[in-house]
């Protein structure tokens, strides 16, 4: 058996996954590497390009090992991006409640006579 580790570009949050694999086939000249499953008893074939490949081994107790890092890695980000985001609503949040008490308080000011516009007038 083989283990396989690949990276996976813009799937934001996840960004890699791993996977066994009883069979690859490639070539030196080849940018791709296929992978060929048993699923339902049909044999699929997935290319992944070899640029995209983290791992490929059969050593599985490394392939663990790696995976348990990137996945401790992947926890930690996420929980950062969370936060930011948490904090980017709330900014968010304050931003809009600022305007409409700045709008409110214009409005006033326009009511009152202290602000030179038409509208009143329409």
């Amino acid at each position: 058996m083989y283990y396989v580790i690949v990276k996976k570009a813009d799937t934001h949050p996840m960004e890699f996954m791993g996977f066994q694999v009883p069979k690859f086939i490639t070539k030196k000249n080849s940018d791709n590497v296929i992978f060929e499953f048993k699923i339902d008893g049909k044999i699929v074939r997935k290319w992944v390009n070899k640029k995209d490949i983290l791992l490929l081994s059969d050593d599985k107790d490394f392939y663990t090992k790696t995976m348990q890092s990137f996945k401790e890695v992947e926890t930690q980000q996420q929980k950062l991006v969370e936060d930011a985001k948490n904090r980017l609503n709330d900014t968010i949040e304050s931003y809009a409640q600022t305007m409409s008490d700045e709008f409110e308080s214009f409005e006033k000011m326009r009511e009152s006579g202290e602000i030179p516009c038409i509208l009143k007038e329409l």
